[in-house]
């Protein structure tokens, strides 16, 4: 096991297990970096990043800079003297000035099989993508986008139920594991770092409300996958009688009708044309009211066979 001076720098929830790990592992952690304070939620209330609060649990220093490339911030971690800093999720782009520090370089925890997908959302676009298999990757950072040398890697297999949060719950755990085996190889000097190929990259941008409004004149395969990509955040949603409806699980049907066309919404079955095939929505939201099952649904919206779902132009309207 390492006895590294260690700082982690990381976000959301999604890098806790990874700090946990650390944690569990006795790793010396001078400090942790996560992002400032932001307002959430209806209210805008300031809320504290996950990682802060667990890092606070656990006694650990953090440090929360609006800019990490901030000379000030930068000597601030250099007086720290890291062996290694520890990067999953963070949310900024790291300077070289920052990179060289550690002697053991920074070690970054990536959710995807480099050098597929780089960038701020390697699971939703991985899932909308069709893909069958993902992982994690740990790399040396270099001042690239997610474009340093590859250490270790860990697949995982993708079947067509798997939605963003299941996969995002799966992957941050393998994360962790995947960190402290990165770490006690790379401290018995068994890992060569290995190059990236950037013809095998693709990019994985950030999310925006756009890419939740569905195209009914699409396969309904690839509707199904917007659905379970974007079930936490935009929201797959069309438009029904004039209400944003949002649509967080379907399953696939063999239906046929006019894309966008109810072909049955009777008890629990609530099946939508597409370009080819049909999807049965399972799991839906009218902009203002709960999230329900399609039986709860149906139970209190009487939709009639032929009623036309359309693209979703109010993106902004909350629910």
């Amino acid at each position: 096991m390492t006895t590294w001076r260690t700082i982690f720098m990381g976000t959301p929830d999604f890098a806790c297990p990874t700090l946990q790990k650390l944690i569990a592992r006795d790793e010396q952690i001078v400090a942790v970096v996560t992002q400032p304070d932001r307002p959430k939620g209806r209210g805008q209330k300031m809320l504290p990043p996950p990682v802060k609060v667990l890092a606070e649990l656990n006694g650990i220093p953090v440090f929360q800079p609006p800019k990490v490339r901030d000379p000030a911030f930068v000597e601030i971690i250099r007086d720290l003297k890291p062996d290694v800093i520890v990067v999953v999720a963070f949310g900024q782009i790291l300077p070289k000035a920052l990179l060289d520090i550690p002697h053991h370089g920074c070690i970054n925890v990536h959710a995807s099989l480099l050098p597929r997908y780089r960038g701020a959302a390697p699971l939703n676009w991985c899932l909308m993508n069709g893909e069958t298999e993902t992982g994690i990757t740990t790399m040396l950072m270099d001042v690239g986008l997610d474009t340093g040398d590859m250490l270790l890697t860990r697949k995982i297999a993708l079947d067509d139920e798997e939605n963003i949060v299941s996969l995002h719950d799966q992957m941050a755990v393998l994360g962790g594991e995947l960190l402290g085996e990165t770490l006690d190889r790379l401290a018995a000097d068994e890992l060569v770092p290995v190059p990236q190929h950037d013809a095998d990259s693709c990019y994985a941008p950030m999310l925006k409300k756009e890419h939740g409004s569905i195209n009914w004149d699409t396969d309904a395969r690839t509707i199904h996958n917007q659905v379970r990509a974007l079930a936490v955040w935009p929201g797959a949603s069309t438009v029904i009688e004039g209400q944003v409806l949002k649509i967080f699980r379907t399953r696939i049907g063999d239906g046929c009708g006019l894309p966008g066309s109810v072909l049955q919404a009777a008890r629990s079955s609530f099946e939508v044309a597409c370009r080819s095939g049909s999807l049965f929505l399972e799991e839906l939201q009218l902009a203002g009211k709960k999230r329900l099952p399609c039986s709860s649904f149906l139970a209190g919206h009487a939709i009639l066979p032929g009623t036309l779902l359309t693209s979703d132009t109010a993106s902004d309207q909350q629910l």
